[in-house]
């Protein structure tokens, strides 16, 4: 992904501040309106934390689907081809949103959290999402890339919202074991807004994908 400075995070963070939301679909608000149910409507780094562990299972669902489809079609050497870039693609977005949840996990480990709502819920959510965004690729791959804007759209919202709720963030440092994988940089208020930029830009290869004659 691409590494933004100090200004530039601050720019993107800004734009998604003043910028509308997308017209989410009925699948997406009702996923929205279960966390925060379960989870509450403030944005509570708990909150995040189970966020990002279900911000992951499309990637895993089309990286999934794109292996079956590789298999039947050995013989169709371009379509073949097209099918593994995507894979590879999917691939690379969730390792990224992997790394957004090893440091959330890490930014929560001190908090107590209970069986069900810290664990059992948070991978039922993403079962179900996992499940979801498979089969509507299946049937139609843009119903699947919808939901996932919507998702990394409400995500990025949500991260720049959080980033302005907490000033004090600009002074504390972001010190992490994942540094080396996911980057350094000047503040904690700098770190979430580059998981805020990252979720900008799944929401625009989404977009893409949508509208591409390929996977339509």
């Amino acid at each position: 992904m691409i590494r933004l400075d100090h200004e530039a995070l601050v720019a993107e963070q800004q734009k998604q501040l003043t910028s509308p939301r997308r017209q989410y679909s009925l699948s997406a608000r009702a996923l929205f309106a279960v966390m925060d149910l379960v989870y509450g409507k403030d944005r509570d780094l708990e909150k995040f934390r189970v966020l990002e562990v279900v911000a992951r299972v499309p990637y895993m669902a089309w990286e999934s689907v794109a292996y079956v489809a590789m298999t039947h079609t050995s013989r169709r050497t371009d379509f073949a081809r097209r099918v593994y870039d995507r894979a590879l693609v999917a691939r690379f977005e969730q390792d990224n949103e992997q790394w957004h949840l090893l440091i959330l996990e890490e930014l929560t480990r001190d908090r107590r959290r209970t069986w069900l709502k810290g664990r059992v819920l948070p991978q039922l959510l993403a079962v179900v999402y996992y499940q979801l965004s498979w089969m509507m690729f299946v049937v139609s791959p843009k119903w699947s890339y919808r939901l996932n804007a919507d998702f990394e759209d409400h995500a990025a919202h949500e991260y720049a919202h959080l980033v302005d709720e907490h000033p004090d963030w600009e002074g504390e440092t972001f010190v992490s074991g994942f540094e080396g994988d996911y980057g350094s940089y000047d503040s904690l208020a700098d770190m979430f807004r580059q998981i805020g930029y990252d979720e900008v830009v799944h929401r625009q290869e989404s977009e893409v994908m949508m509208t591409s004659p390929r996977y339509r």
